[in-house]
């Protein structure tokens, strides 16, 4: 398998020339639904995790706010079955078009949810990375270390889940733990990773406009510079050029490691380690989506025709089926002077 980014339309340098020194190497990650082992890196797959080390858990508190049911992973999992068989059959053509009989009682009986979990909760696998397939992955303060695991506790702590990451020397785990412990329920199915393995490709990014300077971001609003792009540029954007370098060739949509921080949400804010003042590094982006309409000149040519022709519910763009904070993506952010540093969580 291989996932390749079309080629940016323009070399943005060409017109911006002070962008140069700011172009940084981002690793799209590109999941893709498969069975991953603890050997591979993966999102939503088990983890190579030493057999003598206890597993995380959440302490809490996990507070509900009486709005969704919580629901166990095996009935996630089981009404992304379903749902995906009825949206089959429905792009098929064939009969039933919608729920069977039995299809529809297993949906009654998972939607009346699971009891509210008291104490601690496992916490949940969500992403592994080798070094051998993300070289540009560094552990914090040169640590010996060539992987990098991430979990989450299934419940908002308090608009997101809270997240633990791990890193090892995975030639000194000669024993891993064969049975991995699961939360009872996660408060939202879009919390539960599908399982996925990684196509991962290296890409230029360049930073979001609002990291730049304001005559930058004048400059980058001025349809006229674009222009000497030629049939590179695209004139839609004219009344809002700015968007076309926001879109097209700033920041890649998706998972990715490394990079430049996304925004949207909110406008910029200091990234700092909280002991010791250092400004932290982009480590790893966790993605709703791997691109949205805006963004589709970064769809990899392998997923085109797919992108084109699949129905909604199973478009390539949605292959971990997570959904955080209604589509958005949460980013982690380290500190390169100690793995012992807390590190940063950022929703945008």
């Amino acid at each position: 398998m291989s996932s390749t980014t079309p080629p940016r339309p323009i070399d943005v340098t060409a017109i911006f020339p002070q962008l140069a020194p700011m172009a940084r190497t981002a690793t799209r990650l590109h999941p893709r639904p498969g069975a991953p082992s603890p050997h591979d890196s993966s999102v939503g797959g088990p983890l190579l995790w030493p057999a003598d080390e206890p597993w995380p858990y959440c302490d809490g508190p996990h507070e509900w706010d009486g709005l969704n049911e919580v629901l166990s992973p095996a009935d996630i999992r089981l009404q992304r079955e379903i749902r995906a068989a009825v949206a089959a059959r429905r792009a098929g053509g064939t009969h039933p078009p919608h729920h069977t009989p039995e299809e529809r009682a297993l949906e009654e009986r998972i939607s009346a949810g699971q009891p509210w979990p008291e104490g601690p909760v496992a916490m949940l696998p969500v992403a592994q990375l080798f070094a051998r397939d993300v070289p540009l992955l560094k552990a914090p303060g040169n640590a010996d270390a060539d992987l990098l695991q991430v979990l989450w506790c299934p419940f908002d702590h308090p608009d997101h889940p809270r997240t633990a990451l791990y890193w090892r020397s995975s030639a000194t785990i000669s024993d891993s733990l064969a049975v991995q412990p699961a939360p009872p329920a996660l408060q939202f199915p879009g919390y539960l990773p599908e399982p996925c393995l990684l196509t991962p490709e290296e890409v230029t990014e360049y930073p979001n406009p609002l990291e730049l300077s304001k005559d930058d971001q004048q400059q980058l609003k001025d349809p006229t510079r674009w222009r000497q792009a030629g049939s590179g540029w695209d004139d839609a954007y004219g009344v809002a050029a700015d968007e076309f370098y926001r879109n097209l060739l700033s920041t890649a949509p998706g998972w990715k490691a490394g990079g430049w921080t996304r925004w949207g949400l909110t406008d910029p804010m200091p990234r700092r380690c909280s002991t010791c003042g250092t400004d932290m590094d982009p480590l790893l982006t966790i993605a709703s989506r791997e691109w949205n309409s805006s963004t589709t000149s970064w769809i990899p040519l392998e997923d085109q025709a797919d992108a084109i022709s699949s129905p909604a519910s199973a478009q390539p763009s949605h292959p971990t089926l997570l959904d955080l904070a209604r589509g958005y993506d949460l980013q982690l952010h380290m500190c390169p002077a100690s793995p012992e540093h807390p590190h940063l969580e950022l929703i945008q």
